[in-house]
Formats: C-alpha cells, structure tokens, sequence
C-alpha cells in the first residue's frame, strides 16, 4: 500500500512540474529568465500580471473568452439535450447510421472547415464576433455532447417516462422535475468537455476573429515584440489561462465524479 502511495505522490509530482514552471516563470524578469536556471524568483515580480490587467488587448481576450465558451457551452447543452433525448428513446431506420454520422464530424479536422465557415459568416455579418467562434465549436461539441448523454440517458428505463404520463405529467414538467435530475451527472461531463475544447481551440478561433472578439489564445501566440519573446507574460497568461477550467471542474466536480463513473466515458 505504501508503495502505491509513493507511485502516486511521485506521478503527481512529475504530473504537475510544467504547471509549476509556469507559475514560477510567471514571477521573474524576463531578465533573470534569460540569465540564468533558477527553482525559485530570485527578486518575485508582479510585473507580468500587472501588465496583463492593465492591458486592454489582454484584458479584452480574456473578456471575450468567457463571452463565447459560455455562448457555446449554453448552445451545445440546448441542442444536445433534446437530441441526445431522441436518440435514447426512440430507434428508426437508420437511426444508427445517423448517430454514426453525427459523431464522424467531431473527427474531422478543423482546418476543413476554416473556408466555409469564413465565406457563410462574412455573408452573415458574423465575421469577427462572439457568436460566430461560438457556433462554429458548436460543430464539434454537440456530436460529443450527444454522444455522452444518450448513454446516460439510455441506462435511465422508460418506463419512467411513461410512469409519469399516466400520473398526468406533462412532458416539460416531467424532463424538468424527474428527468433533469437524473440525467444531471451526464450533463455536468458534457458541460465539462465543451467548455475545455471551447476554451483551448486556437485554430478555428484564430480565423474567424481579428480585432472585436479575438480570444485569450489567440492573444498568446502575439507575445513576440521587437526586444524578443516576453516569457514572463506568456507564463503569467497562461496561469491566468487555467483558472477558468479549475474553477469549472471544482464547481462540477461532483457531477463529474458521476458522470465518469456511470456514462459512456
């Protein structure tokens, strides 16, 4: 057992040391980064985080981050409920061909998509907003959604469901008071994996914005200025990066505990 133990703490450790670099990074001059190998800051700096929320280009990218993973995290769970609904409940032909299909455009690259995509929401005078990175991961997170809680929604017996329409339920009543509920786990998982792939996608995030709604990571990829790499910032930003997915997973961490245990993944 105690071997066990030491296996963990040191997986553990060696899991976390990029995450601690960064952090430490994040607290020195680029000057003492380039100077020489240091476990600790020699002088701690805040110089980093200073600039970053004194910044508007930064300030605006985080802001606009947050505006559309929550856009897309809303749309895919709208979409994906109903549909992954559907799926659990009812079969028709080529009801499995259709799922099939569904979840084969989760696989497909994203480059794929980066000229249609441009070319509709040009025409639509979305180009450059919120909503169009929005929709667009909206093409790889309802497949996934979908996918996850029909599994969890097909382990719940419809006689639950048609238990509740004989008591007089209505359908809405019946999804919001018995359904909901029980499904929640499932939802929380799905919540989880469209905020993550939202939050980190840079590709399809990086063409369809330019100046109005341009992300947190498209802004990491400018951090290189005449005097060189600002290693410092980018360190700084990409703590700054992880806190949103650590405050997601603590406040669904137990829906997540669920879901990992009794869905699809």
């Amino acid at each position: 057992m105690r071997k066990r133990h030491i296996a963990l703490i040191c997986y553990f450790v060696i899991l976390f040391i990029p995450i601690y670099w960064m952090i430490n990074t994040s607290f020195k001059s680029d000057a003492e980064i380039l100077r020489e190998f240091t476990m600790f800051p020699k002088e701690i700096t805040l110089k980093n985080y200073v600039e970053i929320f004194t910044s508007p280009v930064w300030r605006n990218s985080f802001i606009n981050s947050i505006i559309y993973v929550a856009l897309n995290v809303v749309i895919t769970l709208i979409a994906a409920i109903p549909g992954a609904y559907a799926f659990s409940r009812w079969k028709f032909r080529g009801s499995h061909h259709l799922f099939f299909w569904l979840l084969t455009n989760r696989m497909a690259p994203g480059a794929i998509f980066i000229v249609p995509f441009t070319e509709l929401y040009y025409t639509l005078h979305l180009y450059d907003t919120h909503l169009a990175v929005a929709l667009a991961h909206c093409l790889f997170n309802i497949p996934l959604a979908v996918w996850i809680l029909e599994g969890f929604m097909s382990a719940i017996p419809k006689e639950i469901d048609e238990t509740a329409f004989i008591d007089g339920y209505s359908f809405p009543r019946f999804f919001g008071k018995i359904f909901f509920p029980l499904v929640a786990p499932g939802i929380g998982v799905a919540a989880f994996f469209a905020f993550t792939f939202s939050w980190v996608e840079l590709l399809i995030a990086k063409s369809l914005t330019i100046t109005d709604a341009k992300p947190v990571v498209v802004t990491l990829t400018v951090g290189i200025g005449a005097e060189g790499v600002k290693w410092g910032l980018l360190a700084a930003a990409g703590v700054l990066t992880i806190i949103p997915g650590a405050l997601v997973v603590y406040f669904v961490r137990n829906y997540m505990a669920k879901g990992f245990a009794l869905g699809r993944v």
